[in-house]
């Protein structure tokens, strides 16, 4: 086994190992840090006979609950599908790895990281990015490495790389940044509303952090590094190549003229077959299909740097057409349509009680409750796509995680507002930058259901085209642009500053000035939406929809929250039968009411404070009647508190009690005295109206 840790980097030293575990994969290895231990490995399947203009890359990261000495929640006792943050970290590892390989590269690669061991400091899914860069730059596998990825945080004036988990939960900035030897890959994370500047810092800080590990990678790499899988480049006969260009080269460019991408889509195919059926040639079709999206790139590329124009006739910092509707439908607690060109997002809100927050198992926390959910939908009809609608994928859990992070900041505390918020996005039109739509569709949607939110936030999807040593940076990309452009760089916040960010490369790398002019652009772009937006709706509405629950939060005795439970929950459920209310006894002696009228709430907090209430000697109730005897009768005056109305202590005691009272009948008592066992004893006589206390009654 070979054996390299990394010191140099803020925290507990990081070790890679590799020669020792999952031998048949191409190349594994374990990185460490602390008590987390991930295994990662990359294994390398044929060719595929399809030519394809991307890497065929599977990525899979997995979190078994024994790594950190827990048994799975739930019925059945072993992991399920991939959770979401499964999904988001084999997200971040695909984005990270996916530019570094080799155009023309057809093989299908499969990445496994599987955590070992897991502490509650040092998260398994940045040693998952290291163990993927090293795994591949140690294999045959054509990867032009290494590459590495970190976390880094700002807390205080402190910036800190790999922090625990608790300095994490504190901090004011917080990214994962993948690094080759030559500049930064991706980028992904969240901040408190911070200046371009510092983000940027913080960006090249982790740069800078990265090199002790790239370094470690580099040498295993001269150690045991395998010999690279040459790639042969897919090349057409140059009579083919030149007969392919000629013919469509005209019509390509007079459809890169229709500004309407269903059109423009359309056309390209029809020319795409036209230019088919006029080849003579034995190569399958995908290599002409590979061939013709390289010429339309290319074409593009040209429009951009000889022309100066983009798809759709806008200069490179202009956005398109903004159109909001407010509350478009009635019954969602809020809801908003926010369309930018052919974008096109419709949010909603919908407020509910503790019982609808998601429960969530995380390594650090255990089992918790997500009070702020976002549901991004990305339905085939939005792209003109004649499928089915399935559950949602990858792409549709990683968008709608970077939607909530952007909002996230800005959402009230359980304190302020102590409603659960989920906000559900349904993309109905796609042209570019969907998530950023949905980050301004939900914010619209927010205000509009009376969510006291303090700030909008916006977002916009910056592009870059980089050739010739020449770049432009284009804000409010299209489909094609990103498809077709080196960079999609995705930037939310408020005017104040970011909140969210993500970006992907397919380059190796880009310049810090490149880096600094992107984020300026967009902070450009950004503070325009949120005009637009903001002259939409000011600030939230001040009251809530009709059709939203009320929900109130009340303090009691926290040696009380057992009486309001009751035994195995009967007494709290009987509250809840009679009011028609949903309560749940909070920690810290909170207890949150939830009805449909300000009535049902307040018929609940009566039973509530009257189970809770001490009875006192000398006290007037007003009780129900629960059993009848010969010697007396029993009255329960507070829920479950019930006492002895003795013959020898009414007021002219009737013959027979069964023929003068009922069980359920109202009858009015003074407490004269409380037993050792706390059971009180009555009387009935000198009673005055207006000393009686109505206890609440079950």
């Amino acid at each position: 086994m070979e054996r390299i840790v990394v010191e140099g980097i803020m925290g507990t030293p990081i070790i890679i190992e590799t020669g020792e575990y999952a031998k048949f994969a191409d190349a594994s290895v374990v990185v460490r840090q602390g008590d987390t231990a991930v295994l990662v490995t990359a294994v390398m399947g044929k060719p595929l006979e399809e030519v394809l203009d991307f890497v065929p890359l599977s990525v899979d990261y997995r979190e078994q609950s024994s790594a950190w000495g827990k048994i799975p929640g739930g019925f059945v006792k072993r992991e399920g599908r991939p959770t979401d943050r499964e999904i988001l970290v084999s997200r971040m590892i695909d984005r990270s790895v996916r530019p570094l390989f080799p155009e023309g590269f057809f093989n299908e690669v499969v990445i496994t990281a599987l955590t070992l061991s897991a502490d509650d400091k040092h998260d398994p899914d940045v040693l998952s990015i290291i163990g993927a860069g090293t795994a591949l730059h140690l294999s045959s596998i054509p990867f032009e490495g290494p590459l590495v990825g970190l976390r880094i945080c700002k807390l205080g004036e402190d910036f800190l790389i790999n922090p625990n988990y608790e300095e994490r939960q504190k901090a004011e900035i917080e990214l994962v940044v993948s690094c080759s030897s030559e500049a930064i890959v991706m980028v992904e994370g969240g901040a408190k509303e911070v200046e371009e500047e510092t983000l940027l810092k913080a960006l090249y800080l982790a740069l800078e952090n990265s090199k002790p590990l790239l370094k470690a990678q580099e040498s295993l790499k001269q150690k045991l590094g395998k010999t690279k899988v040459k790639v042969s480049s897919i090349e057409l006969p140059e009579n083919l190549k030149v007969h392919f260009e000629t013919f469509g080269i005209f019509k390509i460019k007079e459809a890169l003229e229709i500004s309407d991408k269903k059109q423009r889509k359309q056309s390209l195919e029809e020319i795409f077959r036209e230019i088919l059926n006029t080849l003579q040639g034995s190569y399958p079709e995908s290599v002409y299909y590979y061939h013709y999206k390289k010429l339309i790139s290319k074409l593009l590329r040209d429009k951009l740097f000889l022309e100066g124009k983009r798809l759709d006739g806008r200069g490179f910092r202009d956005i398109r057409e903004i159109k909001i509707e407010l509350h478009p439908f009635e019954r969602p607690h809020g809801s908003a349509i926010f369309t930018r060109g052919q974008t096109q997002v419709f949010a909603t809100v919908t407020l509910g009680s503790q019982e609808g927050a998601q429960m969530v198992e995380t390594i650090f926390e255990g089992e918790t409750f997500k009070r702020f959910m976002l549901h991004y939908n990305f339905p085939p009809f939005c792209a003109g796509e004649a499928k089915p609608w399935g559950p949602p994928r990858r792409r549709e859990i990683g968008h709608g995680a970077l939607a909530e992070r952007a909002l996230e900041p800005v959402i009230p505390s359980e304190e302020e507002f102590p409603y659960i918020i989920r906000i559900v996005a349904n993309v109905l039109e796609s042209n570019g930058s969907t998530s950023m739509a949905t980050v301004c569709a939900s914010s619209l949607a927010l205000f509009d259901a009376g969510v006291p939110v303090k700030k909008h936030v916006a977002g916009i999807a910056m592009g870059l085209v980089l050739e010739r040593g020449k770049y432009f940076i284009l804000t409010d990309i299209l489909g094609d642009e990103d498809q077709l452009g080196d960079m999609d760089f995705k930037v939310a916040g408020t005017q104040d500053g970011i909140t969210s960010v993500q970006m992907d490369l397919k380059v190796k790398g880009i310049s810090k000035e490149i880096m600094r002019e992107a984020l300026l652009q967009a902070k450009e772009a950004r503070l325009s939406i949120l005009e637009k937006m903001y002259s939409a709706i000011a600030e939230p509405r001040r009251e809530l929809s009709p059709y939203a629950p009320k929900i109130e939060i009340i303090t009691v005795p926290e040696d009380k929250a057992f009486t309001i439970i009751g035994p195995g929950g009967k007494t709290v459920k009987e509250i809840r039968e009679k009011t028609n209310t949903v309560i749940w006894v909070l920690e810290g002696g909170k207890v949150s009411i939830t009805g449909q009228t300000k009535e049902s709430i307040e018929a609940a907090k009566k039973i509530i404070y009257g189970l809770i209430g001490e009875i006192e000697i000398g006290k007037v109730y007003e009780g129900r009647i629960t059993r009848i005897e010969p010697y007396g009768i029993f009255v329960e005056i507070f829920p479950g508190k019930i006492g002895l109305l003795h013959i020898s202590k009414m007021e002219n005691p009737p013959k027979d009690l069964r023929s003068a009272y009922q069980i359920g009948e109202t009858i009015k008592v003074k407490v004269i005295e409380i037993d050792e066992l706390g059971r009180p004893k009555f009387s009935s006589v000198f009673i005055e109206e207006k000393d009686v206390i109505r206890a609440p009654l079950l």
